[in-house]
C-alpha cells in the first residue's frame, strides 16, 4: 500500500473512531445530567447518580492490561461499539416506563463500562494502525473530532430534545400525553437517535478499520507474567518522588469544578422560584454544547501555544487561576438572577474558555509525572485519580446545593478552588523551566 493510500485509509477511520470515543462519554457525563433533571429528579439525586458513572474511568487501569493481551484491539473496538449501541437503545426504550430511573441507570452503567473499555482499545489501536510519524500528524485530528462529539452531544442532541419537548418538531407526537410524558418521549427519541448513529458507526468501522499485523493477541503471556507486570507497574507509580504532593494536586486541582459541573446545568433549567434561571432545554444545549465547547477548544489551543513557547513551569499558576477564578461568574448569575440568554452565554463562554486554558495544566502535569518506565500505564493511573477527583466531590454537590441554595453553593464551589491553586503553587517548584517547550 503506497503512502497516499495509507493516508486516505487513516482519514476514513480516525475521525469517526474518535467521534465514537467522545459520544458515549458526553452522553454519560453531561446529557444524562440534563435528562434526569428534566425528568424530575432532585439535584441531590442527579449529582449522586451521575457521579457514580465516573467509576469505570477511575478503575479502568485494573483491566486495561487484559485488553492488551486478549483478542485484538480491533476486536475490542468492534465489540464495545456494538455494546454501546445496545446500551443507548436500552436507555431509550425504558425512559417512558414505570421503573425508568433504576433501569436507565443500569444501562448507563453498562454504557460507562463499555465506553471506558472502548477508550483503552481505541487509543491502543491508534498506535497500531498508524506509523509513528502519522500518529503525530493525526493527533490534532483525533482531538478535534472528540470535541465534535462533545458539540453534538451537549449541543445539537440536547437542542433536539428541547425542540421535541416544546413541540417545535414532531408536534403531534404524544399529542394526548401530559407535558411530563412528552418530556420522556423527547429524551427517548434523543437516545434512539444516539443508538442509530452508533449502530451506523459500528457497521462502518467493521469495514474500514485496518488490520495491522502488530495488532495481534499475545500468545507468550501467562497468568503469572500478567500479574507480575501488573503489580510492578502499580508499585512503581506509588514509588515516585513527592507522591503525597502529586496526589494532592491530582485530587484538588479541579475540586471546585468537580462540584460546579454537576449543578451548573440544573441551575439553568430550574424554575426561578427554586433559584434557577428557568432557561429551556434547547437554550442550555445551545449555550453549553456550541458556544461553550468552542470556547473550551479555543482555550485549549491557546494553552498549548503559550506552553510551547514559555514552558509549563511559567504557565501552571496562570492556568490554575484561569480554571478556577471564572467560577465566580456563577455566583454573579445566581445572585442577580440573570436570565438573559446572551448574558448567560457570555458568562459560560468565559468560564469554559478559562476551563479549556486551565485544564491543559492538568494534562501537562500527568505527562510530567508519567515520565520514565511504564509511562503509558502511569499516565492511565494518573487519569484514574483525575476521574476520582471528579467523582467523589460531585456525588455530594447536589445535596449541598439542595440544602444551601444555588447562590451559596456557587460561593462554596469558589472556596473549594483554593486548594487547587495552592497545589499548583507547590508543584511548580518541581517542574523544570524548559518542560513543555518546543526545544524540550
Amino acid at each position: 500500500m503506497n503512502q497516499i493510500e495509507k493516508k486516505r485509509s487513516a482519514w476514513s477511520w480516525i475521525p469517526t473512531l474518535y467521534f465514537a470515543e467522545g459520544l458515549p462519554y458526553v452522553a454519560v457525563m453531561t446529557v444524562a445530567v440534563i435528562m434526569y433533571k428534566k425528568m424530575g429528579l432532585s439535584n441531590t439525586q442527579v449529582a449522586l447518580y451521575t457521579s457514580w458513572l465516573y467509576l469505570p474511568w477511575v478503575i479502568k487501569p485494573l483491566w486495561s492490561p487484559f485488553i492488551d493481551l486478549i483478542k485484538t484491539k480491533r476486536w475490542w473496538v468492534n465489540a464495545m461499539q456494538t455494546l454501546i449501541a445496545a446500551a443507548f437503545a436500552g436507555v431509550a426504550f425504558f425512559i417512558p416506563t414505570t421503573h425508568w430511573v433504576q433501569v436507565t441507570m443500569a444501562f448507563f452503567w453498562l454504557l460507562a463500562f463499555a465506553s471506558a473499555t472502548h477508550d483503552i482499545a481505541a487509543d491502543g489501536f491508534y498506535l497500531h494502525g498508524l506509523q509513528e510519524k502519522e500518529q503525530s500528524f493525526f493527533v490534532g485530528i483525533r482531538n478535534t473530532f472528540y470535541r465534535v462529539a462533545m458539540i453534538f452531544g451537549q449541543g445539537l442532541l440536547v437542542m433536539f430534545a428541547g425542540w421535541v419537548e416544546q413541540g417545535k418538531i414532531f408536534p403531534n407526537l404524544g399529542a394526548s400525553a401530559a407535558g411530563g410524558n412528552r418530556i420522556a418521549l423527547a429524551w427517548s427519541l434523543a437516545f434512539y437517535l444516539l443508538a442509530g448513529i452508533f449502530l451506523a458507526l459500528t457497521i462502518w468501522h467493521r469495514f474500514v478499520l485496518p488490520k495491522p499485523a502488530s495488532d495481534a493477541p499475545r500468545s507468550d503471556i501467562n497468568a503469572r507474567t500478567i500479574w507480575r507486570n501488573f503489580a510492578t507497574t502499580f508499585v512503581s507509580f506509588f514509588q515516585k518522588p513527592h507522591m503525597g504532593l502529586m496526589l494532592f494536586f491530582l485530587l484538588t486541582y479541579r475540586l471546585g469544578e468537580s462540584q460546579l459541573v454537576k449543578i451548573a446545568q440544573p441551575f439553568m433549567l430550574d424554575d426561578k422560584a427554586a433559584g434557577g434561571l428557568a432557561l429551556t432545554t434547547a437554550d442550555v444545549g445551545a449555550i453549553y454544547g456550541t458556544l461553550g465547547v468552542i470556547a473550551l477548544l479555543l482555550g485549549g489551543i491557546l494553552a498549548g501555544m503559550v506552553i510551547s513557547r514559555g514552558g509549563f513551569k511559567k504557565w501552571i499558576l496562570p492556568m490554575a487561576l484561569a480554571i478556577n477564578v471564572p467560577d465566580l461568574l456563577y455566583v454573579l448569575m445566581a445572585s442577580l438572577k440573570i436570565s438573559s440568554v446572551p448574558l448567560v452565554s457570555a458568562c459560560v463562554a468565559l468560564e469554559q474558555f478559562g476551563y479549556g486554558f486551565g485544564f491543559t495544566a492538568y494534562t501537562m502535569y500527568l505527562i510530567y509525572v508519567a515520565q520514565g518506565e511504564h509511562k503509558t500505564a502511569h499516565y492511565a493511573i494518573g487519569t484514574a485519580f483525575m476521574a476520582l477527583g471528579m467523582m467523589l466531590p460531585g456525588m455530594a454537590a447536589g445535596w449541598i446545593s439542595d440544602h444551601i441554595g444555588y447562590t451559596m453553593f456557587f460561593v462554596w464551589a469558589c472556596v473549594c478552588t483554593i486548594p487547587g491553586i495552592i497545589a499548583a503553587l507547590l508543584v511548580r517548584k518541581q517542574i523544570p523551566a524548559d518542560f513543555g517547550t518546543k526545544t524540550e
